[in-house]
C-alpha cells in the first residue's frame, strides 16, 4: 500500500510454523532498483536477518519522516504500532523524508498485540529505549535481528508494554539533561547496535 509516496505494507500474524509467510512478511523491497541509490540496492538481507526498528504510536509526523529516512540509509526496516497521531498523507512526513521516504521497508501493525504476535514468531528480542531505564546504551550487547523500540513522543510505552522487552536501555547525558528527540535517540541506538553487529551497508 503506498501513501502518497510511501510504501506501507499491514501486518498478518504468521502461522506457527512460518508456512504462510507472504510478501506482507517479507524483509524485502519490492521497489524497483533502478530507482534506489546503490548503496540500497546491495543493502536487501535474508528475511529475517537484519535489525528492525518499532515505533510505539508515534505522535509527530516530522520524527517518523527523519526516521524512515535514516532507515533507508541504513537499509533497516521500520514497524509502526498504529494508531499515529497523524495521517500518512501529512506534508511534514514527507518534508523530513524527503525522497528516501518510498525506498524505506515498513510495517503497519493495527495494535502492539499484532506486532508483537509477528516479533514472537520470527524468535526477535524487544530492546525498548527509554529515558528511565537503568542499562545504558554502551552496555547492552545486541543481536543482529533485535528490534529496537521507541515509544510515542509525550508518554513512551505502557507498563504492560514496557515489562515484555527483554531489555530495556537508557542512552547515557550529560547531568541535567532528561531526554533526546526520537529521531536522534534512534539515529544513536541503530548506529551503535549496527557497529556492534557489523550492520552496516557496504
Amino acid at each position: 500500500m503506498i501513501f502518497k509516496g510511501f510504501r506501507v505494507r499491514r501486518s498478518a500474524p504468521p502461522s506457527p510454523s512460518g508456512a504462510d509467510r507472504g510478501p506482507d512478511n517479507r524483509v524485502a523491497r519490492a521497489l524497483p532498483t533502478a530507482i534506489l541509490p546503490p548503496l540500497l540496492q546491495k543493502a536487501s538481507l535474508p528475511y529475517g536477518a537484519t535489525m528492525r526498528i518499532a515505533l510505539y504510536q508515534p505522535e509527530i509526523a516530522g520524527n517518523v519522516g527523519a526516521i524512515l529516512r535514516l532507515a533507508a540509509c541504513f537499509a533497516v526496516p521500520v514497524d509502526i504500532i498504529m494508531p499515529t497521531g497523524f495521517a500518512f498523507s501529512d506534508a511534514r512526513l514527507k518534508r523530513a523524508a524527503m525522497d528516501y521516504g518510498a525506498a524505506a521497508d515498513v510495517t503497519r501493525h493495527a495494535n502492539f498485540a499484532a506486532f508483537d504476535a509477528v516479533r514472537r514468531a520470527e524468535g526477535r528480542r524487544l530492546l525498548l529505549l527509554s529515558a528511565h531505564a537503568s542499562q545504558r546504551l554502551p552496555e547492552v550487547r545486541f543481536l543482529e535481528n533485535d528490534v529496537l523500540l521507541m515509544g510515542s513522543e509525550s508518554a513512551g510505552v505502557p507498563p504492560e508494554v514496557r515489562d515484555l522487552a527483554d531489555i530495556r536501555i537508557r542512552i547515557p547525558m550529560a547531568p541535567g539533561f532528561r531526554s533526546l528527540n526520537v529521531a536522534v535517540s534512534t539515529g544513536i541506538a541503530v548506529a551503535e547496535a549496527l557497529r556492534q553487529t557489523d550492520g552496516f551497508p557496504g
